[in-house]
């Protein structure tokens, strides 16, 4: 289950609508192994990832003059933490559409804030927090640096269009390692409320998705998107 954490902003409503869009495999394997795959934060493809402004930068150089243990924990962390990104938006985004899901084949699964809260299992090894995403100026503006997982919660302006929440895995206290992500224990009914198949999908490839859901045991709404729906004049 994830730690509730004060710091951390959450939108107000739980009922808040999250997004996740995905490819077929990905999401067949959510639903084989009851997890949720969560990526290395050294591996997304934007460069700063984890990392810190400029001003938190230059802060955190003059605290490791004396003790350089300090930065290149910082440096080190990006390791062991793993993160899940979910899209904020009370509808579908013609555009995560575009920058998720490589062909006609993709899906979207539809959940909560509170859903997704309430999905996460226990764990053992690791710490878990749900958290949205702040979007800043890297030049200008400063970074907390007081707890080790806040350069998670930050990323540049210019992705303001993802809307993000994550939640963010820390195993920095266990003896895991991560190469490309880890799974976390997700209760599937909590997690999703409703599947969208892909705007331009055939019928046959919507059918499939029902009939796999179906003999995997679960019962949640899946439907087309309407994004590409006829044309009414």
């Amino acid at each position: 289950m994830y730690i509730n954490n004060p710091c951390i902003k959450l939108p107000n409503d739980t009922n808040t609508v999250v997004w996740k869009y995905l490819d077929l495999s990905k999401f067949l394997d959510l639903l084989l192994s009851h997890k949720l795959f969560m990526s290395r934060s050294d591996k997304f493809e934007d460069q700063y990832e984890g990392t810190f402004s400029e001003p938190t930068f230059e802060e955190i150089k003059k605290l490791a003059i004396d003790n350089p243990d300090f930065l290149n924990h910082y440096k080190t962390h990006r390791e062991k933490v793993a993160v899940s990104s979910w899209h904020i938006n009370e509808y579908e985004s013609f555009a995560m559409w575009q920058i998720f899901t490589q062909n006609s084949e993709g899906l979207a699964i539809q959940s909560t804030i509170g859903r997704l809260q309430r999905s996460l299992r226990p764990e053992t090894d690791f710490e878990q927090y749900i958290g949205e995403v702040n979007y800043i100026d890297y030049k200008k503006e400063l970074i907390p640096f007081d707890d080790s997982f806040f350069p998670f919660l930050f990323k540049r302006k210019s992705f303001q269009y993802e809307r993000e929440v994550r939640v963010i895995t820390d195993i920095g206290e266990s003896d895991l390692q991560i190469n490309e992500g880890l799974k976390i224990s997700v209760d599937i009914n909590e997690l999703i409320e409703k599947i969208y198949i892909h705007p331009k999908s055939e019928n046959w490839y919507k059918n499939l998705v029902i009939q796999l859901v179906k003999q995997l045991g679960f019962k949640f709404t899946i439907e087309k998107s309407d994004l590409e729906s006829d044309i009414l004049i």
